[in-house]
Order: structure tokens, then sequence, then C-alpha cells
């Protein structure tokens, strides 16, 4: 059967629905674009917050700095909110800002390709409901999250395993644990959350640990009812707690990851609280020994927790380092033989970023320029984390020196600004098209290899840390190694004559 084919040219068609992409919209929406389409393979918006509903789930950084600083929440229930309160906020923007009026759920997009002869972008969909689909549109934004990509393990027998299998993006609510015999693959910061709420369900857990994660002590409690009322009352008290912990995430980034060559003291000062936390809450030393990461601190994704490191206390939690070698029916088998006997296995393996995730969708720009083989056959780059040469009236959201200190929605804002900046300087000079020079491209990927000489990523131990900073040729290009004031100064001074207009 043949696509159905929207002839109307939208102003906007922006992948994905969450805080990235309603993020966009808002921007758009504030420059008078409102002809805007929101798609997303999901039933509802939210992203990561909408997918993810496993035990424990729980924003890992401040909540106070973990929203839109436009729309702060007075009402987190916790200093670190659970995750169902992350996606009631998704649910509360959405419905401020009129965004579901856009969206359109349950659609996957298979690409999209920039029309030279029309100057639009034609977008290639389908869905459930109506088949095959073909939108036009004057911009296309991919705001498909970083996160979003969930990685299955490359182990063999995998599939022949009679018992329960649940990946942590795909939860079953009605999951029963009690009595069982589990395993957890994985030890990254979702096994961290994940990990304490299922151990005492079962009869026995084994944690089959790769790579070890830098655990800091967390400093979470539930926010007071009085406090609530006092920054919904005077807005600027949350501001200034939004300001504090905004500012201590911006030391331990800028400190203790991007600026390693000056501030070397500072990484191995939490180094030192992370294991200092450890031996405070493991008693037995080689298990100590195993949870101990040998890499340095920030090269891998650290991460907060107050009860992950107690579990392993448990008679019935048994940490495993070795390799695993198959999976059986009922069992894992690790490289020494040794058969660990389960009857469920969850899947905590994380995100599959730089295989499926850049771009997560075909994207084919002027000249016939694929995005995805132009990235992996000429560096992973974008000027400014948003904008790619050849690639006219396109904003990728998730994309190489995108991500801005800890919190997305730096990240966020700071590309809301840049887009502003720019579509406002079309509008005043008459342009319908834009589209960033080479030139302006290359100076800034030259510049950001120039930061990363400093950090420790270069200068650091990170050989063994299998973080998904690091793309597959080795390179840290996921985090713009500037600080956030850097990149929100930049997104709103930018040269308007690093692109061109026409």
């Amino acid at each position: 059967m043949a696509p159905q084919i929207d002839r109307h040219v939208h102003d906007a068609v922006i992948v994905g629905t969450g805080f990235g992409g309603m993020g966009a919209a808002i921007a758009l929406r504030r420059l008078g674009i409102d002809d805007i389409v929101m798609l997303d393979r999901e039933n509802d918006l939210g992203g990561t917050w909408h997918v993810n509903r496993y035990p424990g789930l729980a924003v890992d950084i401040p909540s106070a700095t973990y929203s839109y600083s436009f729309e702060p929440n007075p009402y987190w229930s916790r200093l670190y909110a659970p995750g169902a309160e992350l996606k009631a906020y998704c649910d509360h923007v959405a419905t401020k800002y009129d965004l579901r009026r856009h969206m359109r759920f349950g659609v996957i997009v298979d690409g999209a390709r920039w029309d030279e002869e029309e100057r639009h972008w034609v977008v290639n969909l389908h869905s459930a409901a109506s088949g095959g689909e073909i939108l036009t549109t004057r911009y296309l934004l991919t705001a498909t999250g970083f996160l979003s990509q969930p990685k299955m393990p490359d182990i063999p027998g995998i599939e022949t395993f009679d018992g329960t299998v649940v990946h942590t993006t795909k939860w079953d609510d009605d999951l029963d644990l009690t009595g069982r015999r589990a395993a957890v693959i994985g030890t990254g910061a979702t096994a961290v959350q994940l990990i304490p709420e299922i151990a005492p369900k079962l009869a026995e857990l084994t944690i089959f640990q790769r790579t070890a994660i830098w655990v800091t002590p967390k400093s979470d409690g539930p926010v007071p009812r009085r406090l609530q009322s006092l920054y919904a009352r005077i807005p600027f008290t949350q501001r200034l707690a939004r300001g504090v912990g905004s500012g201590i995430l911006e030391v331990i980034m800028v400190a203790g990851v991007l600026k390693y060559r000056r501030f070397k003291l500072f990484n191995g000062i939490a180094e030192r609280v992370a294991k200092r936390h450890m031996a405070r809450q493991v008693r037995d030393p080689e298990t100590r020994r195993k949870l101990t990461p040998d890499y340095s601190f920030g090269c891998k994704r650290p991460t907060f927790s107050n009860n992950y490191f107690p579990t392993f206390n448990q008679p019935h939690v048994h940490l495993e380092t070795t390799p695993i070698a198959h999976i059986e029916p009922d069992a894992i088998v690790t490289e020494d033989g040794v058969r660990h006997e389960i009857d469920t296995l969850v899947l905590a393996t994380g995100f599959n970023l730089w295989d499926t995730n850049f771009p997560a969708i075909e994207v084919i720009g002027r000249e016939g320029r694929n995005l995805g083989k132009w990235w992996r056959e000429n560096k992973f780059q974008a000027y400014e984390g948003i904008t790619m040469p050849k690639f006219p009236n396109f904003f990728s959201l998730n994309s190489p020196y995108s991500y801005s200190g800890l919190s997305y929605f730096t990240t966020i804002e700071s590309q809301m600004k840049h887009m502003t900046r720019l579509l406002t300087a079309m509008r005043r000079q008459g342009a319908d098209e834009f589209e960033v020079t080479e030139e302006a491209n290359a100076e800034f990927l030259a510049r950001m290899k120039e930061h990363l000489g400093d950090s420790v990523f270069a200068l650091g131990s990170c050989s063994t840390a299998r973080s998904y900073y690091f793309n597959q040729h080795g390179e840290a290009t996921l985090l713009r190694p500037t600080s956030t004031i850097a990149a929100f100064r930049e997104a709103a001074r930018f040269p308007i004559s690093d692109y061109a207009l026409s």
C-alpha cells in the first residue's frame, strides 16, 4: 500500500516528546512558530521518564536543578525526586504550554531527507493506526534523547533461557519477585537504584558486574511541606536552592572531569570520598576490592546512593565478577565453569548510544550526505552541539559535544537559546533557510578537541571504564568540554555569520 502523503508543508517536525522535544517546541512557539508536529514511538510523552518504571527509579541529581529554569516545580517530595514525579512534571509542562495538541504517539519515524528542489524536509514514518505516511516540513528537529535505545547483551544462549527476562526499560509492573532466584546483569546507575529495592524480596540474588561504578553518599531526604510552600510563595528561594545545587554540580563536572589537568587533586578527593563511603558500608574486604573501580573518577558517570553497598552484606546476595560464558535454560555459566541457577534474569545493561542513537533515525542532507555515515567516517561533530554542514534547517538536539554539565536541562536550555538567536536573525534578514558553514564547524570541532586535552578522558586512566562517554573510536565526544556558563554565553553570542542564510 502506498504511503499517505501530507502535502502541507509544516513549520516544524520534532522527533521525540521528552524534555528535549518539549523544550524545542516551547522555544519555537515563543517565536510564533505554531504549525508543529511532534512524533513519538511510545504511547505517551515523557521520553525516558515514560519508558522507565523500574523499582527505585529516581533522578540522580537534585530535583531543584532537574527542571526547566522557567518552569520550577516547588512541590518535589524529595531532594532526589522519584520517577513518577518526573513523569507528572512532564505532563504538567505539556499541559501548561499547550503541547499535547501537537503530539502524535505510536509513530515510528523511518528517516528523513532534504529535498533540494523543494527546499524542505521529507519525513517518512509509519504507525499501526495509519500505516505508511510522508510529512513535509520547513524545519526538522531530532530530540530522541541520549538514553533512548536499550542495549541488549550479546551473550551466547540468552535466547534459550526459559525463565522470566525483563529489561529495566520494559519493566513489568505486575512482576512478583517474591522468593525468586534472580540475576542482575549490569552495575551502572540504573542497577544501583534497582538492586536495593528488589533484593529484600528475592530468595537469592546474583549480581554480575563487568565494570564497577564510583558511588558517593547521597544527601537525600523528604522536602518538608513548609519548604515546598515557601518555594511556591517566594519563587526566589527555590531559584537560590537551584543555584546552589547547580554550582555544586558544576564544580564536580568542571574541576573533577573537564579541568583534570589543573584540578587533579579534586578528582583524587572524590575517589577517597567514594572509597570511604564503601568502607563504612561493606563489611567483606574481598567484596570491597571487587566493588572498587580501577579507572579514574569521572571516566564513567558516577552515581549517588546510601543503600547500594549495604545490599552486598546480605547473605543471599552474591557479587560475581567472573565473565559470563553463556546462558542455559535455567542458569548463567561463567568462564570458570560455575553454573548459577536462576529463574529470573534482569537486564540492567543500559543504552546503546553510539551504534544506534547517533542519529536514532536515518537523516539524509544536502548532496545525499548521510548523517550517521558522515559522523562515523569523519569524526562525530556538531557545531555548538546542534547543527551540521550540509544539513539545512536541521537541529539535532542529541549530538556530539552537546551535553553540558550534569543536568540535562542545561543542555536543553542552551540549545533553546541557540535556536532562538538563529531563527530570530533569519526572520530579521528575511531568510527561510540556514546551514552552518564548514569553516565554523571545523573551528568549533578543533576547539572542543583542544579542551578535551585537559580532561580526565585524555589524562586520566579510563581504558577500563567502558563508559558511554566514549564513542566506538575511543573519543569522548558526548560531553561539551566547557563550563555551562560558557555554553550559555556562546549560545547567546555565536556569530550569525557562522551560518549561511538564504
